[in-house]
């Protein structure tokens, strides 16, 4: 039996064998045709753990008969880079974010000579990681998590090599604890086949490969929409402890952060309000902060932000008030806007009485005759 992980026994050693990512390697995809003109410039990978990247890089290589130098920027010093520049190497630089700035000017004049094909890797923003100069002078391509459907080819390639099969919702398990990861849906995968000597793989059997417990939480079905009307129900009574709960719960159970941060960003408005009004602020940053991270790590900004909103006064007028101003609009369809605020770009709409006795401050109604004196908003639910 091979000593190598089952993740590398299994990586693609062609573009048409890549599962995933077919906006880069499929017939129309940017790679494929860098590779059909010849000309394949240096990179930069963004995109999740898992999703293909270092295979990707390697296939490129081979493809274009490079030497191929391998180095990760947490254990690298540039100075092992740089020996090698006259080789004219293939290198692929993982989590290049972890590079200082001062260590990524130094690979500017060897990238901008075309001395090096540099490919770094990383799952943070490059934007944010990578500096301007560098980033100039790459392409940057995203690449995807992979699917659902894309995981079970993945899976089925891994059974059959360790010769198992798998039942049906040991398979839906292994997909939620792989959560768009192939390497990691592999090694829990080879992992489960090695403790067992069943030819067919059960749910208990991944749960003890990946050492996580199936929760009762179907992302479209009753459960779901349980927890999550749990935890809005939660932060509107300022639950602290039940919120975060609730948001534990959803996490755990591999939850789309951006779902969870986007009932956030509704509930800031629709249950805060006016009362304070930067929980908008807070719960849109607590949004682009899990965009730009992802699990795990987002899951502390989540929970910043439930604490946040718990805590927050609340005030729903603002809410209730459009929602009053809805109901009309619904009932009376497009009532007649009053002449006095109407715009008259126009002679003819001037002599219409168009805008005529505008005043800026009025107090007096600017609703449609029908409406007037209706009143909607009220501060505090006076």
């Amino acid at each position: 039996m091979s000593d190598r992980p089952l993740a590398d026994l299994l990586r693609p050693k062609r573009l048409d064998d890549v599962i995933g990512q077919e906006h880069l390697v499929g017939d129309n995809g940017i790679i494929r045709k860098l590779l059909e003109t010849g000309f394949l410039p240096s990179m930069i990978f963004w995109g999740p753990p898992g999703c293909g990247k270092t295979t990707l890089a390697r296939i490129l290589a081979q493809t274009i008969h490079r030497t191929f130098y391998e180095f990760s920027a947490v254990n690298t010093k540039i100075t092992e880079i740089t020996a090698i520049v006259d080789k004219k190497p293939f290198i692929f630089l993982d989590e290049i974010h972890r590079f200082n700035k001062a260590q990524q000017d130094k690979l500017l004049p060897y990238v901008e000579r075309g001395d090096i094909i540099l490919v770094g890797a990383t799952t943070e923003n490059p934007s944010f990681e990578v500096i301007s100069p560098l980033l100039s002078r790459c392409r940057v391509l995203v690449l995807k998590p992979l699917s659902p459907q894309q995981l079970t080819l993945i899976a089925d390639r891994g059974l059959k090599f360790i010769k198992k099969t798998i039942d049906e919702k040991g398979r839906a398990f292994l997909l939620e604890v792989a959560n768009g990861d192939a390497r990691s849906l592999l090694t829990v995968l080879e992992i489960a086949g090695t403790l067992t000597k069943k030819k067919i793989l059960s749910v208990s059997d991944i749960e003890e490969a990946a050492q996580r417990k199936v929760l009762q939480y179907d992302r479209v079905g009753d459960e779901h929409y349980n927890t999550i009307s749990a935890f809005i129900k939660s932060m509107r009574a300022s639950d602290t402890d039940a919120a975060l709960y609730y948001l534990a719960r959803m996490v755990a159970a591999g939850e789309d952060p951006l779902f969870i941060a986007r009932r956030m960003v509704v509930f800031a408005s629709e249950d805060i309000g006016i009362a304070q009004p930067t929980a908008l602020v807070v719960a849109n940053t607590v949004f682009d902060a899990c965009n730009k991270i992802g699990y795990p790590e987002c899951q502390e900004n989540l929970a910043h932000g439930v604490v946040y909103l718990c805590l927050a006064k609340k005030d729903r007028s603002a809410y209730d008030a459009y929602m009053a101003a809805l109901a009309d609009v619904n009932k009376y369809g497009n009532l007649p806007v009053p002449l006095v605020i109407r715009n008259a770009p126009t002679r003819l709409m001037k002599g219409l009485g168009y805008g005529a006795g505008y005043e800026k401050y009025t107090k007096d109604s600017l609703l449609p005759d029908i409406l007037k004196g209706k009143q909607y908003f009220r501060k505090g639910g006076e």
